[in-house]
């Protein structure tokens, strides 16, 4: 037995439900077959292929918290576009306001109306004073990690083992089993030496970040509030509070990404705990789907970035910087994020969605611990991730030692087979406006089925030996 279940068993089950698959999906076979010729891994992006049956589904629709697929079945959605759909598809007030802006110009490379307000609810949002759009999340880590490099005369940025930050060159490494760090599992070093861009440690281990902060060539410590794409990791008691001091203490400019954690409230995770950073960056899901992110920064950090780039003078040589971005700012994506902010990421959606989540996770502790699984389940917000551990990690190693990729494709493939989705990289569900209780109670239900056929076959081989 592994991780309370018997893998040669799971085994069996997945392949059942991989024949299944096939039976069920011709026609999504059938167009993967063709992308194959034409896309470099069967998919406009190669993660779409990533889903735990044989290819991706072909979506041909999606409303709310439902997709339809070309071969006419409809999924309850938990994946959610892993959380860049995290308040559902099609919004009517998001579409309605793409459309009016697109009868008026996408991109202009000047501003519109719109981002008078948007400008105006960053700040009362968020609390920091000045922001910056980009296309991306990964996008506006970069661009804040060359600032802070440009205004504390450092090279190295810190980032927490097993983060999630997007593409950012820097933060793609990893410990190994001797504790050393490395490039991240299947990502290639590139070109970057990562021994003179970044420096690592655990989180939550506060006495690792003073030994590296105290180096003194950390230009800026970029860190979610609370870890989630490794299974979610919480901050120990205390841990922001060290981290906030210890950052102030060496000069360090703090990034706190809430790219994923924004699921905790209309504030982000940083709202409702009342955390305070110097940058502060989210991206994915603020435009309703249309690629948008923002990055703010608090008075002090503006003003030394105003001293090293100023503000632009007529007459001047013209100066982008060295980042931004064409379509950064644009038309369409001012009109998406005010729909988003003002008639979608609302206190009443986040009430609802919460409510679910935990009934979500209520359901899932049971089944747990009505199978007698070593495993736990935790939530944030609107989101919640099981993990195949008796307890929630300590840091992101710990977390990404307790993942395990033939039982994960075999929950989420039982899963799909029988119309629901998780977000295929891991074992997380978030729920959405239009996500329904009825939606959360076939999730458990299907869960506590899947879980009992392998358990029920393990208990009669057992019996028989």
């Amino acid at each position: 037995m592994t991780l309370g279940l018997d893998l040669e068993r799971v085994a069996s089950c997945y392949q059942t439900e991989l024949r299944q698959f096939a039976e069920r999906h011709p026609r999504s076979g059938e167009h993967y077959q063709e992308n194959l010729k034409h896309w470099l891994y069967g998919a406009p992006l190669h993660w779409m292929q990533q889903w735990p049956g044989l290819y991706p589904i072909l979506v041909a629709d999606a409303q709310g918290a439902t997709l339809t697929d070309c071969d006419g079945h409809t999924y309850v959605d938990f994946a959610l576009g892993d959380t860049g759909a995290m308040f559902g598809h099609s919004q009517p007030a998001v579409a309605k306001a793409i459309g009016h802006q697109a009868l008026h110009g996408s991109t202009l490379m000047l501003p519109t109306a719109d981002s008078l307000w948007v400008g105006q609810e960053l700040v009362r949002r968020f609390g920091l004073p000045y922001w910056q759009v980009t296309t991306s999340a990964t996008d506006a880590n970069r661009f804040v990690l060359r600032l802070c490099r440009m205004i504390t005369g450092r090279e190295k940025v810190l980032v927490f083992n097993c983060n999630y930050h997007g593409s950012v060159d820097e933060s793609q490494v990893e410990f190994d089993s001797a504790g050393q760090m490395i490039p991240r599992e299947g990502v290639h070093a590139n070109g970057i030496k990562h021994a003179t861009t970044t420096r690592l440690v655990e989180f939550n281990d506060l006495a690792a970040l003073e030994a590296a902060l105290a180096q003194g060539d950390v230009a800026a410590v970029l860190t979610e509030p609370f870890m989630t794409n490794v299974g979610m990791v919480p901050p120990a008691p205390g841990f922001h509070e060290g981290l906030r001091a210890l950052t102030q203490r060496f000069d360090v400019p703090l990034i706190i990404d809430e790219t994923h954690t924004i699921s905790c409230g209309p504030g982000g995770y940083s709202g409702e705990h009342g955390l305070q950073a110097d940058f502060f960056v989210l991206g994915k899901c603020i435009a309703g789907g249309i690629p948008a992110a923002v990055w703010g920064c608090s008075q002090a950090m503006a003003e030394r970035i105003w001293q090293v780039l100023p503000h632009f003078q007529p007459g001047q040589a013209i100066n982008h910087f060295g980042f931004g971005g064409t379509l950064a700012g644009n038309a369409l994506q001012m009109a998406a994020m005010r729909a988003t902010f003002s008639d979608v990421m609302t206190e009443a959606n986040y009430a609802h969605m919460i409510t679910l989540a935990e009934r979500l996770r209520e359901g899932v502790q049971r089944i747990i611990d009505t199978h007698r699984l070593p495993w736990h389940v935790t939530r944030i917000g609107a989101r919640v991730e099981y993990l195949f551990m008796d307890h929630a990690p300590r840091n992101g190693g710990e977390a990404h030692h307790a993942r395990h990729g033939l039982i994960e494709a075999y929950l989420h493939l039982y899963l799909l087979n029988r119309g629901v989705l998780l977000t295929p990289f891991h074992n997380m569900a978030l729920m959405c406006p239009a996500t329904t209780a009825q939606d959360v109670d076939l999730h458990n239900r299907l869960l506590d089925q899947c879980l009992s056929q392998v358990l029920a076959q393990t208990n009669l081989q057992g019996a028989a030996s």
